[in-house]
């Protein structure tokens, strides 16, 4: 996504000239007002640093004890063997054996084939965080293992990319998460277009990654030459429909599927000022608690065994955030609401987030209770200017209607 609006220096020094700490604390939700469908064309743009860094900080002040669920949970190790063996299984059942069952093959692919093609990319996203075992290497390993059934190399590309995520969340040109400027511009707020937009939607993510034009790493050569030994392997044992089986599984498992909707729940904006969101249903005792996705920014070094028990221990941080509880709600508000669109996400230069977190401190408890008078009058100040700012873009729409 290329930028259509810049700020200079000057600009941003003016908004935040009466801030001496962050004045977000202690949630660091933002003043700004969800990007409306109809109203405007851009995602929002804040002149803030993601988000979670800072919330880390501010957790940490009260509940250090968090800190003691950093490491690692070898039983992902096990959950990966098994994800490969079973969806390789199918693919030799299928490919050698029920040769004549299509119908049946598909439904598979879509139910359990696109359920492990799911639960293979929440495996690459323990790996990327070093969640799986004790050495980065022993975790790369494990991402290459998964990767066999997808039959594409992603599981190292996955991790580079999903690392700079978590450090530019939201920053134009550097966040892979962010829908590219052609995207809004053909889907905009249209449910048909949606609709297919989500079904590849798991292609539109390698090609955000694509867009970048990175020079492949060292680990990602190794990659590609551990994928094609494996798919020629796979070919020879499976055959062409034991092939067609996984990429079914594949397609359908990252396109519309409720275990691919937490890429809609995560960080499309449902409530003004909340850039991220997490899941709480059932989906998360399959799925690897992919849906405790706050917890998870902001506190990476956790696997997700236990990132429950970080709600747990410091509930007043999530239980005032807004969350979900269904992935198939979140992708039928997402096709038919008109005040979701690929557009409905929060979005900020590198300038600013690099002025913002340099400068915009979080404060301890004791800078807290001091400034707390002078955040209330900030804030007022801020939503007012956010108010402002929507009517400006209403007023802008009708004018350009008429």
């Amino acid at each position: 996504m290329s930028p259509s609006v810049s700020v200079s220096q000057q600009e941003m020094e003016a908004v935040h000239k009466d801030e001496r700490y962050d004045m977000r604390f202690p949630s660091y939700l933002g003043f700004w007002k969800r990007s409306v469908p109809g109203l405007e064309e851009q995602p929002r743009f804040d002149l803030y640093d993601e988000p979670h860094w800072k919330r880390k900080q501010q957790i940490l002040n009260d509940h250090p004890e968090i800190a003691d669920l950093y490491g690692y949970d070898t039983n992902t190790v096990w959950i990966t063997l098994t994800t490969v063996v079973v969806q390789m299984g199918l693919a030799y059942l299928f490919g050698q054996i029920l040769t004549d069952w299509n119908w049946t093959m598909v439904i598979v692919a879509y139910v359990v084939g696109g359920s492990f093609s799911t639960q293979i990319g929440i495996i690459f996203h323990e790996f990327t965080h070093n969640l799986c075992a004790a050495t980065t290497l022993q975790n790369r390993w494990v991402g290459n293992f998964a990767n066999i059934p997808l039959l594409v190399p992603l599981a190292q590309s996955f991790r580079r990319y999903h690392l700079e995520h978590h450090t530019y969340q939201g920053v134009y040109g550097y966040d892979p998460d962010l829908p590219l400027e052609w995207e809004l511009r053909l889907i905009g707020n249209d449910p048909i277009k949606k609709f297919f937009w989500l079904i590849i939607y798991g292609v539109m993510y390698i090609g955000r990654g694509l867009a970048q034009q990175k020079q492949l790493s060292r680990w990602e050569l190794y990659n590609w030459a551990w994928s094609i030994a494996c798919d020629v392997v796979i070919y020879k044992f499976c055959g062409l429909r034991g092939v067609i089986y996984l990429v079914i599984s594949v397609l359908l498992g990252f396109g519309l599927h409720p275990g691919a909707a937490h890429f809609i729940q995560e960080h499309y904006t449902f409530r003004d000022g909340q850039e991220t969101y997490s899941y709480y249903g059932s989906g998360n005792y399959f799925w690897l608690n992919i849906g405790y996705h706050n917890e998870h920014h902001d506190f990476p070094l956790v696997p997700w065994t236990k990132l429950p028990e970080i709600k747990r221990i410091a509930p007043e941080y999530y239980d005032n955030l807004a969350y979900h509880t269904s992935w198939c709600a979140v992708l039928y508000m997402f096709i038919t609401s008109s005040l979701l669109a690929p557009q409905s996400r929060v979005v900020r230069t590198l300038d600013a987030h690099r002025y913002a977190r340099k400068n915009l401190k979080v404060p301890n408890p004791t800078e807290m209770k001091e400034i707390s008078s002078e955040k209330t009058d900030f804030v007022a100040r801020m939503k007012k200017a956010a108010d402002m700012a929507m009517e400006k873009s209403r007023a802008h729409k009708i004018v350009c209607a008429e």
